[in-house]
C-alpha cells in the first residue's frame, strides 16, 4: 500500500497539486488523468522517489517491492536482452550476481561457502531457479520472439526497447507497478495481453495513459488531478468521463436557472424602485436577490477543443475506386493488388502489422508517392483532406501560427484565421508564437486547424491521436464520429477505432483483407482470424 499525506508540488509560484490525501490499495488500478503540465508524470516520480515533493508525506508499506517503468531507452543498451528484464527485481539480481562472483572464485573459502548458503536461501526463497524462464515468458507475451532473448538491448528496434522495459517493470511480480504510458508504441494485440496480465494482477497499480480503452480495461479507480486537487473516483475512465459531463451539466443548468431569476428580479427593481407605489415591492425582490448565492462553477483546467468539420459539398455516389494496387519500401513488399470501392457512408479502418503500408497507401491515395502498379480515382465531388503520420514538412519555416495557417487560407482576414486558431485553444499571445517551435501536440492542433479550414468532404486520418490530450482525443473522436462525409484511417487509440469503423481493410505483403464489420467484431471474428493466419504466412 501507497499512503499520500498532505502532499503539494509547487514551482515558484506555481502549484501543481497540494492537499493531497490518498490511498493505494493492493488488487486496484489507479488511472491517473489531468490536463496537459497537470503533473501526472511528476507524480509518479514523486511516488518513486525520482522528484522531491514541497511539502507532504509518502508512506509505503515495509518491505513492498516497487517496479518502475523506465522511461530511457538507452540505458540498458549494453545488457542481454534476458538479463535486463531480470534486472527488474533488484534484489534478486544482486543475489543472482553475488552467487556468480562466488563461485567463480578459485580460492573458494569457508566464508564463502557460508555466505553462498545464504545466498541460495534467499535465491529458493525468491523461486530464483524460475528467473529465466519467467523472464522469457514475458517477453514472448509481449511480443518478443526467443531470436531475441539474448541479444543485445541495443540490437533492439526502437519498439522492442519498449516492450523489454515493460517487461523489466512486470518481472517478478512486484507489490507496487508505476506505469507512465505503458501503450506506446505497443500493437493492439500486444495491448490486449497487457490488458489481460493486469487484469489478472493482484498488487497495486497506478498507471498514466491516454488510451482510454486500455483505462477502460484495467482501472478500478480513477485519480483526476485538476483544481491543483486530486480527487479519487471509484470506476473506469468512461465512468468518470460520463459522470463528471453529467455533474457539469446540472450544474450549469442550476446555474443558469438561477441567474435567469437575478436577471428579472434585477429587471423589476431597476423598473420600479423609483415609483413610490411599487417600491415595497422593489425592496422585497432585493432582499431576495441578496439572499441568491450562485455557485460558481470552478472553471476546469481541462479545455476541450471545439472541432468542427464542414464540407463544401456533399458527396456524390462516386468516392474512391482502387484497382490492383500494389507499393513497396525499400525493395520490401507493403501491400499487393489491393482493390475496393469506397462508399459515402464508409467510414473505413486500415490496419495492419507493419504501419509503413498504412502510410505509404495514405501517401499514395494523397498524390505524393507513386504507387508500383494498378490504378486508382476519385470522384468528381470529392475534395479529400490529409492528416499524415508525420507531419514535420509543415513546419520548416518561423512563420506565427496566424501567418502559418494564413497560407492555407482563401480568407487572409486575420479575425478570421484567428477564429480557427482559437477553435484549437490557441488564442492571444500563444498565436504569435513560432511555427518552427511548437511541441508534438502544438503542431497537431495546428494541422487540424488547417484540416477544419479546408472544408473536404473526405477525411485521410493517419494516427490523428498521436500527441494529443485526453481533451484533444474525446473532441476529435465524437466530430469524426459524426462528420457526414466517408472516411479512411488509421489509429492506435482502440476506442477512437471502435467508435467510427464501419469497415476494416487490413494490408499484407501479398493481399489484403475487407470486412463490414466494426473493429471490435473484426478482432473477435473467427473466420477473419483464420484467414488473417493463412495471410502471415
Amino acid at each position: 500500500m501507497i499512503a499520500v499525506s498532505n502532499l503539494s508540488l509547487r514551482y515558484g509560484k506555481r502549484t501543481l497539486f497540494e492537499d493531497v490525501n490518498l490511498k493505494f490499495t493492493p488488487g486496484n488500478c489507479y488511472g491517473i488523468i489531468g490536463a496537459n503540465g497537470a503533473g501526472k508524470s511528476t507524480f509518479l516520480k514523486i511516488l518513486s522517489g525520482e522528484v522531491d515533493q514541497t511539502t507532504g508525506e509518502i508512506a509505503i508499506t515495509p518491505g513492498e517491492r516497487m517496479a518502475v517503468l523506465k522511461q530511457n531507452h538507452y540505458e540498458f543498451d549494453a545488457f542481454p536482452v534476458i538479463h535486463t528484464v531480470m534486472m527488474g527485481h533488484k534484489k534478486l539480481w544482486e543475489i543472482m550476481q553475488e552467487k556468480d562472483a562466488i563461485y567463480s572464485k578459485e580460492d573458494f573459502t569457508e566464508e564463502d561457502g557460508n555466505r553462498a548458503a545464504e545466498l541460495e536461501a534467499d535465491f529458493a526463497e525468491m523461486e530464483g531457479w524460475n528467473a529465466e524462464s519467467d523472464a522469457a515468458n514475458l517477453l514472448s507475451g509481449l511480443g518478443i520472439s526467443e531470436e531475441f532473448h539474448h541479444r543485445l538491448v541495443s540490437d533492439l528496434s526502437g519498439n522492442q526497447k519498449v516492450r523489454v522495459l515493460l517487461a523489466q517493470a512486470l518481472y517478478g511480480n512486484p507489490d507496487i507497478l508505476l506505469l507512465d504510458e505503458p501503450t506506446n508504441d505497443l500493437d493492439v494485440h500486444t495491448i490486449a495481453w497487457l490488458e489481460d496480465y493486469l487484469a489478472e494482477f493482484d498488487s497495486t497499480v497506478i498507471v498514466v495513459s491516454h488510451d482510454r480503452h486500455f483505462l477502460d480495461a484495467v482501472c478500478t479507480h480513477i485519480v483526476d488531478i485538476d483544481f491543483g486537487k486530486m480527487r479519487l473516483y471509484t470506476g473506469n475512465y468512461t465512468f468518470w468521463y460520463e459522470s463528471s459531463q453529467l455533474i457539469a451539466r446540472q450544474m450549469s443548468d442550476r446555474n443558469a436557472k438561477i441567474e435567469d431569476k437575478r436577471k428579472q428580479l434585477q429587471e423589476f427593481i431597476a423598473r420600479f424602485s423609483a415609483n413610490a407605489s411599487k417600491s415595497r415591492q422593489a425592496t422585497s425582490r432585493k432582499k431576495l436577490l441578496d439572499k441568491l448565492n450562485v455557485e460558481d462553477m470552478q472553471a476546469s483546467n481541462r479545455k476541450y477543443p471545439a472541432i468542427i468539420f464542414k464540407p463544401e459539398r456533399e458527396p456524390g455516389d462516386q468516392i474512391l475506386h482502387v484497382e490492383n494496387l500494389s507499393a513497396s519500401h525499400n525493395g520490401i513488399q507493403l501491400f499487393k493488388n489491393l482493390t475496393f470501392n469506397m462508399h459515402r457512408d464508409d467510414k473505413i479502418a486500415v490496419v495492419a502489422q507493419d504501419h509503413n503500408a498504412i502510410s505509404q497507401l495514405f501517401e499514395i491515395l494523397s498524390g505524393n508517392k507513386q504507387p508500383d502498379s494498378g490504378t486508382f480515382s476519385w470522384g468528381i465531388t470529392i475534395k479529400s483532406v490529409y492528416l499524415p503520420l508525420d507531419n514535420n514538412v509543415y513546419f520548416k519555416n518561423d512563420y506565427n501560427l496566424i501567418d502559418w495557417l494564413r497560407q492555407y487560407s482563401n480568407d487572409q482576414d486575420e479575425t478570421y484565421i484567428r477564429g480557427f486558431l482559437g477553435k484549437m485553444l490557441f488564442s492571444g499571445e500563444e498565436t504569435l508564437k513560432k511555427s518552427s517551435v511548437l511541441s508534438g501536440g502544438e503542431k497537431m492542433r495546428c494541422m487540424i486547424s488547417r484540416m477544419m479550414l479546408h472544408s473536404g468532404n473526405l477525411l485521410i486520418l493517419d494516427e490523428p491521436t498521436n500527441h494529443l490530450d485526453l481533451e484533444s482525443i474525446t473532441a476529435f473522436n465524437n466530430s469524426v464520429s459524426e462528420f457526414k462525409g466517408p472516411v479512411l484511417f488509421t489509429s492506435h487509440d482502440h476506442a477512437f477505432m471502435q467508435s467510427v469503423a464501419t469497415r476494416v481493410i487490413e494490408l499484407f505483403p501479398g493481399g489484403f483483407l475487407d470486412r463490414q464489420l466494426t473493429y471490435d467484431e473484426y478482432l473477435e471474428s473467427e473466420a477473419v482470424q483464420g484467414k488473417r493466419a493463412a495471410m502471415l504466412k
